[in-house]
């Protein structure tokens, strides 16, 4: 597992009603879990053996910024190479992952209306792409 050299981080804009917040974190981590299997363990079993599904190995921080500080981060993660999940304002208006999809690609990178973003790499590239964030409260 690459749990030890490996970092997720989450930021989501800090604008956010709360609901929003954990929805935008939900969505984003499905990506990291879905490009990268290896960073979910084993399923969880408790003492009675009923069965629980896998989670990730690692921790997952959460960062808040305002939309300047997210887009800027967005910036630095795509320059270190990092895989990223991105999460627009118009997702929340969709129902669907076509359009989902169709929502992002419709927009070129630097205008999109982001809300939040996952990030998956090398936790040194990691760090320097969110250096200056706070964690989410």
């Amino acid at each position: 597992m690459t749990g030890m050299k490996t970092k997720i981080a989450v930021v989501v804009r800090d604008d956010l009603a709360t609901w929003q917040r954990l929805n935008v974190t939900a969505f984003l981590v499905s990506g990291i879990a879905a490009r990268f299997p290896e960073t979910v363990g084993e399923p969880y079993e408790d003492a009675s053996g009923q069965e629980y599904l896998p989670m990730f190995g690692q921790p997952v921080l959460v960062y808040q910024a305002d939309a300047e500080a997210l887009r800027d981060t967005h910036r630095k993660a795509l320059a270190r190479e990092l895989a990223v999940a991105v999460y627009t304002e118009e997702l929340f208006t969709t129902d669907n992952d076509v359009d989902n999809r169709a929502a992002v690609r419709a927009v070129p990178t630097e205008k999109l209306g982001l809300v939040g973003i996952a990030v998956h790499g090398g936790r040194n590239a990691v760090d320097k792409a969110l250096k200056g964030l706070s964690l989410h409260p």
